[in-house]
């Protein structure tokens, strides 16, 4: 009798009882973000319309209210929660009292500012402990539009282990409607609008040529009201920008009632002013989003 071949018979495996399988959690993200688009209805915090409304600013979590002109923290959360990734480097061009290096340590990222009163960098610093300034957060006093600030940044950068930054955050003056300081390098003190906007462009140069491709910016500003009409800052620097190289992906419109010093008790005056003026009392501001493509 011929012997069967059993070569190709398959044999069944025993069965194991000591492995038990996991199935991990679907995760996808984008990029430049660390939000889970699997499950892209825990993020319901996140906002993606077009108008923002904020009762009031937030002034714990080391935040406070002591100096005019800061942008409020939730703008930053909702920034860098959306753009960025945990341990990525945002850059801010107009850091003064520090809210996006604040935001920064509170959410696990990391930060440049470049501030250009030393004494303001100096206090600020001191929102900060001598760790965190070694390897979260990095405060550079100098012009923003000059190339001695660009150094000092790519010197921060290679500190950091980055050649560029993830994230740029531009937070100017808004003309001269507050005055920062009496130096004439302050984007406040310029002598006229024209003037105000070339420097800007030159800031916003330097943050382009720092910012890593594919990655974004925000540039948070309002208009001004000067020799009897508007003065469209917002749309105007958004124009800058785009041609630097920036592409606009979003205008959103801020609503700063509740959030703005400044008004007080001048309220009513204000309103008289529009009034007889014939012009609308500013109760918004702009956040304009880039990607650097």
């Amino acid at each position: 009798m011929a012997r069967k071949v059993l070569s190709n018979l398959k044999l069944k495996p025993e069965k194991r009882t000591d492995l038990q399988v996991v199935k991990q959690p679907e995760i996808k993200t984008t990029k430049y973000s660390d939000i889970n688009l699997k499950k892209w209805k825990d993020y319901a915090h996140i906002l993606t319309g077009t108008l923002w409304q904020f009762p009031s600013r937030l002034k714990q979590h080391g935040h406070s209210n002591e100096y005019h002109g800061n942008y409020i923290p939730q703008i930053a959360q909702q920034m860098y929660e959306r753009y960025t990734k945990k341990g990525d480097v945002v850059l801010d061009m107009f850091f003064g009292s520090g809210t996006s290096g604040i935001e920064a340590i509170n959410m696990d990222r990391r930060c440049i500012g470049v501030e250009l009163k030393p004494e303001l960098a100096e206090s600020v610093s001191e929102k900060f402990t001598p760790k965190q300034l070694v390897t979260d957060v990095n405060i550079i006093c100098a012009d923003s539009a000059s190339e001695l600030a660009v150094d000092k940044i790519k010197g921060r950068l290679e500190i950091m282990g980055e050649e560029k930054a993830q994230f740029l955050m531009l937070h100017p003056p808004y003309d001269d409607i507050i005055k920062f300081s009496d130096k004439k390098e302050d984007l406040s003190n310029c002598a006229t609008t024209e003037e105000f906007y070339d420097l800007f462009e030159k800031v916003a140069q330097n943050g382009y040529d720092l910012l890593e491709k594919g990655r974004f910016a925000a540039l948070i500003i309002g208009d001004s009201y000067k020799n009897s009409e508007v003065q469209p800052l917002g749309f105007e620097c958004m124009d800058r920008m785009r041609k630097i190289g920036f592409k606009l992906k979003s205008t959103i419109v801020k609503d700063i009632q509740g959030n703005e010093r400044g008004k007080g008790r001048t309220a009513n005056l204000w309103r008289y002013r529009a009034l007889a003026g014939g012009f609308s009392i500013f109760t918004h501001e702009y956040i304009f989003v880039f990607q650097k493509v």
